[in-house]
């Protein structure tokens, strides 16, 4: 049966590698912060542009980091994408600050600027909160309009913080996705587009106090040592284990993303007269985690997902609730209803993508879609 991200194949590929790191490891006997962390620390650095990456247990934490390191709290407003994951904004939440949801580009699906200054002004006007942070998500591989977002930032002297869960091996004119943030995060879930074998994330940064506050956050919140807490922290560290892996994953990553890049066109190439494909923004290239169309309504949309299904072909739906509908944030003010955020988590579908896939299974999948159309 086709795959829909093919981790056997890419373990296949690389599994005298990827065996060999494993090994060492065990031998090793440094399973927790084992000098393969500080490695891939180092090689992650330097493959962003950036002076500082702290690696840490998930991409849920790394985002928490960040937060933490930003000093986020009751009281204060961060501006998050309504079509994202629920953790960009859960996170939030957590700190004691209050989400507040802004509405998406429907040809990107990355934060709409108008949108988002739109809320910054209501949020002001209000006087309830203070407005902190703007979380801009990289959707689907491809990153936000940073350009963009910055200038609003500037504006109203707010920071971003850049969830590049889905968008590590993006890029904006050359420069790597996790670059553009104030912080910057990613994870390293197994189907994203650098993933290990469990969970892992890593927090990025040029800043050297945020860096320190993290580097303590991370563990405990340590002080001079793990027994001298300064600070409430968290229990968050990558296992060396995934940091081995995760080396290996990192040699053939850029092959790996040129191949996706590869499928996408031929996607594209197929489809383009039938849904609306994604649209890559000149000078923006993609890492592509996710493939994924539009269709006219839910239920065209539906009902191809069947028809895919029948003929042994996954697919995924992300994501068919957007933040405000979510119960745990319904008790939350909405500025402006996000229509675009609507309208996609009802017609947006998600087709198999890897670098392993094959011309033939592009083309079996589009015959299959376009007939059910």
């Amino acid at each position: 049966m086709m795959q829909f991200r093919d981790l056997a194949k890419q373990y296949q590929i690389l599994k005298a590698d990827i065996d060999n790191a494993m090994l060492s490891v065990a031998s090793g006997a440094h399973f927790i912060m084992g000098p393969q962390v500080k490695e891939l620390e180092q090689q992650l650095a330097e493959y962003v542009g950036v002076k500082h990456c702290l690696t840490c247990a998930n991409g849920t934490d790394a985002l928490t980091l960040a937060l933490k390191a930003f000093g986020i709290g009751p009281g204060d407003a961060v501006f998050v994408p309504d079509f994202t994951f629920f953790a960009s904004a859960e996170v939030v939440a957590l700190e004691g600050a209050t989400p507040v949801f802004v509405d998406v580009d429907d040809t990107t699906f990355n934060i709409d600027v108008d949108s988002l200054e739109k809320a910054i002004s209501q949020t002001l006007a209000e006087g309830k909160l203070t407005p902190k942070v703007i979380i801009a998500v990289d959707l689907f591989g491809l990153p936000a309009n940073y350009p963009a977002v910055k200038a609003v930032a500037q504006k109203y002297g707010l920071l971003i913080l850049e969830d590049g869960a889905q968008g590590f091996g993006g890029s904006i004119y050359g420069q790597k996705a996790c670059s553009f943030g104030d912080i910057a995060t990613t994870s390293f879930f197994p189907a994203k587009p650098l993933g290990c074998y469990g969970d892992g994330g890593a927090v990025f940064t040029n800043n050297d106090e945020w860096a320190g506050l993290i580097n303590s956050y991370r563990v405990h919140g340590k002080g001079t040592d793990k027994y001298d807490n300064v600070r409430i922290g968290l229990n968050s560290r990558l296992d060396t284990l995934q940091a081995a892996i995760l080396q290996v994953k990192l040699r053939a990553f850029d092959h790996e993303v040129e191949k996706e890049n590869e499928a996408a066109r031929h996607y594209t190439q197929l489809l383009k007269d039938y849904v609306k494909t994604p649209v890559i923004p000149e000078g923006f290239g993609s890492s592509w985690a996710q493939y994924t169309i539009q269709l006219p309504s839910e239920e065209k949309r539906n009902a191809l997902q069947a028809a895919l299904k029948e003929a042994g072909i996954p697919s995924m739906v992300y994501y068919p609730k957007p933040m405000h509908e979510q119960t745990a944030f319904r008790h939350l003010t909405s500025y402006l209803i996000p229509h675009t955020s609507v309208k996609l988590s009802q017609t947006v579908l998600s087709l198999p993508m890897h670098p392993y896939l094959e011309a033939a299974d592009i083309e079996h999948v589009c015959s299959v879609l376009i007939a059910s159309l």
